[in-house]
């Protein structure tokens, strides 16, 4: 494997018009240019990846993976990004424009499969509209059959690539331009619908979406001499929560939220008290699991409402702690989640500060 993934992250995107750049927007619970890396690293296809950004990146907990400053036009960035693998021994390369999320791993395998006869590999689609050519004072028809219109990513041997890159002096908007300006043979082959340019903010509506809800409930008695774990955050407090598990109640809430959302039975199911293997485990590592099955079935979290019904710990004394471990266990930003205190007004175990209770609402999104 002597592949190289190549992430061009550096543009403006002045016809977003946004004060964050397009590639660093929030698209489906993760920055925008993620969901390039995220398929680039499970292809397994690349030995590393390269992200070209004007912006600094939080750093990304992968050994494979550098950024690198780009340039003022895609065309530098590119350059920029060539020039630091030249003596990395790559055999291939991917270029791929962070504006474009939403192509498959089975592209990138296409690709790959293709690139072992070629030395240019370009994805394409056709158009089913009349086009029609404007010069001067005269308008022309372009006979449709012979249009293509090129996606990424795009591959390439890197050497042939190298060496005509350092010759181009033009403003080209992609590297097959730089095949195609040489009389360089480029192989096209079938891109993707869905793997379309994210341009203005009309574009984030282009994939219908599908919304679904659900309901979780927990409670657990308060004991002494146990920590008490509440969002997957130990709080300060007198007792903790008697369960098989840490008895952490927002956790188990989620979790049942979220597989009554995609109707996947309910937390007892999955972990079982009467197994020894579950006794005394993490609440954090229930949720792993849960996160998978999420992640692999194209689910993605819109928001949870949390209500946390206790007499003590005030809820109010540690929201902002919870709520900063959730959205790292959740892997999704804090303004996704709400967490609100609530009493019974002194009733029942509850009322006698003698269990804590939550309960949760979750709303996940599927992309059709």
């Amino acid at each position: 494997m002597s592949n190289c993934f190549i992430l061009l992250a550096a543009g403006k995107g002045k016809r977003f018009k946004s004060k964050n750049p397009k590639q660093f927007i929030n698209y489906k619970n993760k920055p925008l240019f993620m969901h390039s890396v995220n398929k680039a690293i499970n292809s397994k296809l690349f030995k590393s990846i390269l992200i070209v950004s004007n912006k600094p990146i939080k750093k990304i907990n992968n050994k494979c993976i550098k950024v690198i400053k780009g340039g003022k036009e895609r065309h530098q960035s590119s350059q920029n990004a060539l020039n630091f693998i030249k003596n990395k021994k790559f055999k291939n390369v991917f270029i791929h424009d962070a504006a474009r999320p939403n192509f498959s791993i089975k592209l990138l395998k296409r690709l790959n499969s293709s690139l072992k006869n070629n030395k240019a590999v370009v994805p394409f689609l056709k158009t089913d509209n009349s086009i029609k050519y404007k010069i001067k004072n005269r308008v022309k028809n372009l006979e449709r059959d012979n249009l293509l219109f090129t996606q990424t990513p795009q591959c390439f041997d890197f050497k042939t690539l190298f060496n005509l890159s350092k010759i181009n002096t033009l403003n080209v908007t992609d590297e097959a331009s730089l095949f195609l300006n040489n009389n360089q043979e480029v192989k096209f082959i079938k891109g993707e619908k869905d793997n379309f340019k994210i341009t203005i903010k009309s574009d984030l509506k282009k994939l219908n979406v599908k919304s679904f809800y659900g309901i979780g409930f927990d409670i657990h008695r308060l004991i002494k001499n146990k920590k008490l774990y509440l969002g997957g955050k130990q709080i300060p407090f007198h007792s903790g929560l008697q369960g098989h598990s840490d008895g952490d109640v927002i956790i188990h809430a989620i979790i049942d939220g979220l597989l009554g959302a995609m109707r996947k039975k309910d937390i007892g199911t999955l972990f079982p008290s009467n197994k020894i293997k579950f006794k005394n485990i993490r609440s954090p590592n229930m949720l792993s699991p849960i996160l998978k099955t999420l992640d692999r079935e194209g689910y993605f979290i819109n928001n949870i409402d949390i209500n946390l019904i206790c007499e003590k710990p005030r809820v109010s004394k540690f929201r902002k702690k919870i709520i900063n471990s959730l959205s790292n266990l959740l892997y999704i930003n804090k303004n996704q989640i709400n967490l609100k205190g609530k009493t019974v007004e002194r009733l029942g175990l509850i009322g006698k500060e003698k269990a804590i209770a939550c309960e949760t609402i979750v709303s996940l999104n599927y992309y059709v």
